[in-house]
């Protein structure tokens, strides 16, 4: 029994493409995503027939959004599927479109995040929770940037340092919401969120969109495509939280378990990663979560980032593209455009943010808490 895609026949990353993640505009959704799905053709040198299965992932647009995007690319009747897990959502899609193709069900698949803000309101489970309005994500942040600053004896301004490198990766980026540098005394100075958190030290939510198309070899001979392009995902993992001891951060375990079975699945150590795209939210994020990864030891990721061994030509290059603080995180699209990201660092085609000699990637994104998906890229 198939119980990994490492038991399943090889799946490839063939095409990718974007829309620029950017601020709230009037754009309707349709055309940011129509944009990201045909530079993902153009990419992979496809026509849209050969797409033999679609899935579309949104957060916040309502009910079967990619049937009015799709229909602009012909009404071929191939299934479309649609997918919400919060901020992991378009990671969700990736894992299902390349499950789809791995299983022999599919050789051609597409996997798409579009979003933009709806004021859609929030629907009730029946469950209440005392803290939702005294408890906001920036306070929540705030309150763990502390305590990992004392924990470890280091410094806000240490964390901060997270803004700054990714802020300075996202310059580089032409795909990302925010494109410019910043200084440590910028990042430091800007407006106040909540406690030492500043705007700058946070992802903002804007809109665009991301599409990737995934193949099998049957597909990649059938339609000619240039395998010297073709990115193998070798690992694809999701988990969702269990009940953790008490003062235990569950993102932080959640993260641990989940990359554990990937780089398991790949028959990796985290030593053998070049990239990693992770979830970086708020600042102090991004050092749990390489912690979490085994990057090194707990404690000792503001070490790491000191060091530079996090910077692009660094050990491990960690959110080369700007990440959720300077990409932006439009929630749909997020976790596909990580892998696109990996795909264009191990194709040696990532241009001023190119990482040396890249062959392994790492895509995380968790959602709300409660979910957590890890994918891994070999060139």
């Amino acid at each position: 029994m198939a119980r990994s895609l490492s038991d399943l026949r090889p799946v490839y990353v063939v095409g990718i493409g974007w829309h620029r993640y950017q601020n709230p505009s009037e754009t309707p959704y349709v055309p940011l995503g129509l944009t990201a799905i045909r530079a993902a053709l153009a990419d992979a040198r496809l026509e849209w027939p050969a797409v033999e299965s679609s899935y579309v992932a949104t957060a916040l647009l309502g009910m079967a959004a990619g049937r009015p995007m799709l229909r602009h690319l012909g009404a071929t009747g191939a299934p479309l599927v649609h997918i919400e897990n919060a901020s992991a959502s378009g990671s969700s899609a990736f894992r299902h479109a390349c499950i789809e193709v791995a299983s022999g069900i599919s050789d051609v698949a597409l996997a798409v995040g579009v979003d933009k803000r709806n004021p859609v309101r929030r629907s009730e489970t029946g469950i209440g929770h005392l803290a939702d309005d005294a408890i906001v994500p920036f306070t929540h942040f705030a309150l763990l940037t502390n305590e990992y600053a004392s924990r470890h004896k280091v410094s806000v301004e240490d964390i901060a340092l997270v803004a700054v490198k990714n802020h300075r990766n996202g310059a580089r980026n032409p795909n990302a919401q925010r494109q410019q540098e910043r200084t440590l005394e910028e990042v430091l100075g800007g407006k106040r969120v909540s406690g030492s958190l500043t705007a700058l030290q946070c992802t903002p939510i804007g809109e665009g969109a991301a599409a990737v198309i995934v193949a099998s070899e049957e597909g990649i001979r059938r339609y000619g495509i240039d395998t010297g392009r073709a990115i193998r995902a070798t690992a694809s993992v999701g988990r969702s939280e269990r009940v953790y001891p008490p003062g235990v951060g569950s993102d932080a375990a959640l993260t641990r378990e989940t990359t554990e079975l990937a780089l398991a699945e790949a028959r990796l150590q985290p030593k053998d990663l070049d990239i990693i795209e992770l979830h970086d939210a708020f600042t102090v994020e991004e050092l749990h979560y390489i912690e979490s990864i085994g990057l090194c030891a707990e404690g000792q990721g503001v070490r790491m980032l000191k060091d530079g061994a996090l910077d692009i030509g660094g050990r491990c290059a960690v959110n080369p593209s700007g990440g959720l603080i300077a990409m932006g995180h439009p929630i749909g699209p997020t976790g596909i455009g990580q892998i696109g990201e990996i795909v264009m660092q191990l194709r040696d085609e990532a241009g001023r943010r190119q990482h040396p000699g890249a062959r392994t990637g790492l895509a995380h994104m968790v959602g709300v808490g409660a979910v957590c998906y890890v994918h891994i890229l070999q060139r």
